[in-house]
């Protein structure tokens, strides 16, 4: 016997209450009291603003300001704000269904963004996929995945990498403590070593790239033989551009270096593609800039344009160890964020998004050298420019020849910079500005951040005594 047939009034049995709902408040005064009386204040922001609206990399806030939105949600909106393909996709897959739970049915939207996907893999050996909400949480995915197959317990990470928040992703997280204070014991089993970068390292700024990779590499080799043995190895994490780290591009003599120590001890290599994927970089991923196939990679952030899907990839026969069950969760691969992220792949893959990034990267490096070659200046130590991956960092006064300059100069630029309009983000123990625009961003825009940008920085020299 089959079900009956779906009336059109299916909800008539529900009567609706008497009680009028409660009036929602659009004033921003009460709005901002609402979250200082009962939001968490473990999520930390920038500032009490309350943003309403938002189309391409403009931002609109409940009072009326516009700000030029160089954060992308820490990199999530990567076609910008309520791109109208997304936007469209994102209504038609609510009309339909909304959930189907991973562990009952396949939804057809993540069927269809698997087919997208495929394509776009840097090796073609990565062919067998686990969607889920967050990076943190595809992080956490990819641990068990690791562990499953090689059968062993113990992972090594990158000093300076961030991976999480959660339990596990945390454990293997490097670049800030407070991502894990007061919450252990985290995982035991996790083991750190350095990444190729001058600052960290306690090298010269100078120091070449090569001189980075061949210790960070005899480092890595001194692990396996002190701390952790390979045989017990299971995999090592790395983000090819080291992301809250300070956006520093691992250079492809070290990715292959580890390619190399991976092959020769049977251990995973674990690409975390989380801010650096989907054409961030310039590419579909970052690290096809290397030519270094990994085993497992974890993506999320920009594959669906807001919407919250992360995943894992890797070989079939490695993903095959999984028994069922083993993997889920109640919203994993949420039919309306597969479907955002369908129209998403599938806008960059018919669209020049590799073009404008390269372009507005080249744009963005050359403006960026010549505000640190000018007036104020002084008051900056590097400009590093991976795609759209920006970072300004700035003198330290822990540094030897810096002593003369404040603390928190990046925290100053970025308090300058949101006065005057532009949304721009903070990372690293190092003094770090950040800059991770949406992939449309046009040639004007990068010039209206360059302006408002320039002028911040030479109004903090001044305010510090800097030239």
């Amino acid at each position: 016997m089959s079900p009956a047939p779906v009336t059109t009034d299916y909800l008539a049995h529900i009567k609706p209450l008497k009680a009028a709902a409660a009036a929602q408040t659009t004033e921003t005064k009460d709005l901002q009291a609402i979250a200082a009386g009962h939001l968490t204040k473990g999520t930390g922001r920038l500032r009490e603003h309350v943003f309403v609206e938002g189309k391409g990399i403009n931002v609109w806030t409940s009072d009326g300001r516009r700000l030029l939105d160089f954060s992308s949600g820490i990199g999530v909106t990567s076609l910008g704000h309520a791109h109208p393909d997304v936007t469209a996709a994102i209504a038609a897959q609510a009309a339909k269904i909304v959930h189907v739970q991973c562990a009952i049915a396949n939804s057809q939207p993540q069927l269809q963004l698997i087919k997208q996907l495929l394509p776009m893999m840097p090796d073609a050996s990565l062919d067998t996929f686990f969607f889920w909400n967050s990076g943190g949480e595809a992080n956490e995915a990819a641990i068990k995945v690791a562990r499953c197959f090689s059968k062993r317990q113990n992972l090594i990470v990158m000093q300076g990498s961030y991976h999480g928040r959660s339990m596990g992703a945390a454990s293997l997280t490097r670049s800030k403590t407070i991502y894990f204070e007061g919450t252990g014991p985290l995982l035991t089993s996790v083991f750190a070593t350095p990444f190729p970068y001058w600052h960290a390292m306690g090298f010269p700024k100078d120091t070449p790239s090569d001189v980075l990779v061949s210790h960070a590499v005899k480092h890595l080799e001194n692990l396996l033989q002190q701390q952790t043995a390979p045989k017990d190895t299971a995999a090592i994490f790395i983000e090819p551009v080291l992301g809250e780290g300070g956006y520093i591009q691992a250079p492809p003599a070290y990715m292959q270096a580890l390619r190399r120590i991976c092959d020769q001890h049977g251990i995973l290599l674990i690409a975390d593609e989380v801010q650096a994927g989907f054409y961030r970089t310039g590419t579909p991923f970052a690290i096809q800039h290397t030519g270094v196939r990994p085993d497992i990679m974890v993506f999320a952030k920009g594959v669906a344009n807001g919407m919250p899907l992360s995943g894992i990839v890797t070989r079939k026969e490695i993903m095959d160890v999984m028994p069922p069950m083993s993997l889920g969760g109640t919203y994993a691969g949420n039919a309306v964020a597969c479907a955002a992220g369908v129209a998403t792949t599938k806008y960059m893959a018919t669209h020049d998004i590799a073009g404008n990034v390269n372009a507005r990267a080249e744009q963005a490096r050359k403006g960026l050298m010549a505000i640190a070659d000018g007036p104020g200046g002084s008051i900056i130590e590097e400009v590093r420019v991976t795609g759209l991956m920006m970072a300004i960092e700035f003198k330290d006064p822990r540094d030897a020849g810096s002593e003369a300059f404040p603390a928190g100069l990046n925290k100053m630029v970025q308090d300058a910079c949101l006065d005057k309009g532009l949304l721009t983000l903070t990372m690293s123990i190092y003094s770090t500005l950040r800059m991770i625009p949406a992939l449309i961003v046009s040639e004007e825009e990068i010039d209206q951040m360059l302006a408002i940008f320039g002028q911040c920085v030479r109004d903090v020299a001044a305010k510090v005594g800097a030239k």
